[in-house]
C-alpha cells in the first residue's frame, strides 16, 4: 500500500468536502488526483466510472424511483395509508402505528427512504396534528419510518449494494479456513431484507406504543372494526397487489428485479388510468422530473464512487483495515459492534448510496474473513445506514418531515432520538442473528 497515495485519496476527498464540493466532485477529483500521482492514464478512471453505469441490473433504479412516483400520482399510496390507519384501531398510539405500517407497505413500492417518508407524511403527520399528537413528534415519527422504505424491498440500497458487492470474491485464506461462501444476488438481498424490515418496523412500534401511552395518544376506535377493515381493503385491493405483483414475480422468478420495475411501471399506469382514474398527464411529467432528478443524482455518486472504489481495492486499503480490525480482536460480535457504530457514524454525514458505494470494498472483505455471509453483510450495512435518514446533519428524513410538518428540525431531532436508540438495538439483533436475515432466502431456495 502506498502511503501517499492513501493520503491523498482520503486527504482529497475530505477537503473537498469541507469546502462544501458535492460529493460526486470530492470522489472524482480525489480519484483523479491518485491516478495521477500513480502515473495512470486518467482516461483509464472515466472508463471504469463509464462501465459501472452501464450494468443492466442498475436500469432498476430509475424505473423503481419512477414506479413508487407514479403510485403516489395514481392515489395507490392512501389506499395504504388508508388500510394501515383501519388496521391500527384500539391500539395506544393507533395513528403513529398506522404510519409504520403505511412506510412498510409504501416500502414495498418505492425502494427509497425520503420518498416514502414524503408519500406517507402528506397524509400521516397532518392526521395525526388533527388528532392532538405533539407535531414534533408527529414528524418524527414519520421520519422515523421512513427509513424502512430503504429495507423492505424491493430496495434502491439493495440493487447499488448488489452491483457494488457482486464482483467482489471471498480472499482465499478466508476459503481455506470456512469453505465456499454463499452466492450473492439482488434477489437473494431482496427476500432477506423481509424479515429484518419487520424487525426494524416492530421496533419502532414499541417505542411508538410507549411514547404515546405516556402522552396519552389513544386509538383511532375503541375497538377494531370488522366493516371500515373490510372497506379499506376492498378500495385499496388494487394497491395491496401492487407489491405482491412485485415482489411475488421476484420470488418465483417469472422476472428479475429489474424487469419487475417495468411491470410495476405498466401496473401503475393500468390502474391511475383505468381503475383509480386519479392519474393526470400533469402528474405524469411531475413523477418523470422527480424520477430525472433522482436517478441523475444517484448515477453521478456512482459513477465516481466506483472509480474511487477501485483504487482503494487496488491500494489494499480493505485488506490493511482488515489485519487491523482483527488485530484487536477475533471475537465476531466485537467486530460487528465496531462495523456498525462505524456505519452509524458514516450515516449521519454521507448520502446511503454513495456510503454503501464506498465501503463495500472495505467491509465485505473483513466479514469474509470472520465468515460472515455477503448477504447477511448486505442487510446489516443497509439497516445500519437507514439510520442516517434520520440523524442529523444529513438527516434527510428530518428535512423531508420538517417541510411536510412545519416543526423545526431542532425540536423533531429531540423526539426522534428514542426512535434512533430503539433501531440501533435493531440493528444489532439482526447482526447478531443472522437467522433473522437468511431463513427466508433459504425457505424459498436460494
Amino acid at each position: 500500500m502506498d502511503t501517499y497515495v492513501v493520503e491523498l485519496l482520503f486527504g482529497g476527498f475530505l477537503l473537498l468536502l469541507v469546502l462544501g464540493a458535492p460529493i460526486t466532485v470530492a470522489l472524482g477529483g480525489a480519484g483523479m488526483a491518485a491516478y495521477i500521482a500513480l502515473d495512470k492514464d486518467p482516461i483509464a478512471l472515466v472508463q471504469i466510472a463509464f462501465t459501472s453505469v452501464g450494468s443492466f441490473p442498475l436500469m432498476a433504479l430509475p424505473a423503481f424511483v419512477l414506479a413508487g412516483a407514479l403510485m403516489e400520482a395514481a392515489g395507490i399510496s392512501k389506499r395504504l395509508v388508508d388500510i394501515a390507519e383501519t388496521m391500527a384501531g384500539p391500539i395506544t398510539g393507533g395513528l403513529g402505528a398506522a404510519t409504520v405500517l403505511a412506510c412498510l407497505f409504501f416500502g414495498a413500492i418505492s425502494g427509497s427512504g425520503p420518498a416514502t417518508t414524503a408519500a406517507v407524511g402528506m397524509l400521516m403527520i397532518p392526521a395525526m396534528v388533527k388528532r392532538k399528537y405533539d407535531r414534533a413528534y408527529a414528524s418524527a415519527v414519520t421520519a422515523s419510518s421512513g427509513g424502512l422504505g430503504i429495507i423492505i424491498p424491493p430496495s434502491i440500497p439493495m440493487v447499488i449494494f448488489g452491483i457494488a458487492a457482486l464482483g467482489m470474491v471471498p480472499p482465499p485464506e478466508a476459503v481455506a479456513k470456512y469453505g465456499q461462501f454463499a452466492s450473492l444476488s439482488i434477489p437473494k438481498l431482496f427476500i432477506a431484507g423481509v424479515v429484518p424490515g419487520l424487525v426494524m418496523a416492530a421496533a419502532l412500534m414499541v417505542m411508538n406504543y410507549f411514547i404515546s401511552k405516556r402522552a396519552g395518544y389513544r386509538g383511532l376506535s375503541d375497538r377494531w372494526q370488522g366493516g371500515e377493515i373490510a372497506a379499506a381493503l376492498r378500495r385499496g385491493v388494487w394497491a395491496i397487489i401492487a407489491p405482491v405483483i412485485i415482489l411475488g414475480g421476484i420470488y418465483t422468478g417469472l422476472f428479475t428485479p429489474t424487469e419487475s420495475a417495468i411491470v410495476a411501471i405498466f401496473y401503475t399506469l393500468a390502474i391511475g388510468f383505468l381503475v383509480h382514474r386519479e392519474l393526470k398527464f400533469e402528474t405524469m411529467l411531475a413523477a418523470l422530473r422527480t424520477t430525472t432528478w433522482i436517478t441523475g443524482r444517484v448515477l453521478l455518486i456512482l459513477f465516481t464512487a466506483v472509480a474511487f472504489g477501485r483504487l482503494l481495492v487496488e491500494q489494499r486499503i480493505p485488506a490493511t483495515i482488515a489485519e487491523s480490525m482483527l488485530s484487536l480482536t477475533n471475537n465476531v460480535y466485537l467486530i460487528w459492534a465496531m462495523v456498525i457504530v462505524f456505519l452509524l457514524f458514516v450515516g449521519m454525514f454521507m448520502e446511503t448510496l454513495a456510503a454503501i458505494l464506498i465501503l463495500t470494498p472495505v467491509l465485505l472483505p473483513i466479514m469474509y474473513t470472520m465468515g460472515a455471509d455477503p448477504t447477511h453483510v448486505g442487510i446489516v450495512v443497509i439497516c445500519a445506514l437507514s439510520i442516517g435518514f434520520m440523524t442529523p446533519p444529513l438527516g434527510e428524513n428530518l428535512f423531508v418531515a420538517s417541510g411536510i410538518g412545519g416543526e423545526s428540525v431542532e425540536k423533531i431531532v429531540v423526539r426522534v432520538l428514542p426512535f434512533v436508540m430503539m433501531q440501533t438495538i435493531a440493528v444489532f439483533v439482526i447482526a447478531f442473528f443472522p437467522t433473522l436475515s437468511l431463513w427466508l432466502p433459504k425457505l424459498i431456495g436460494y
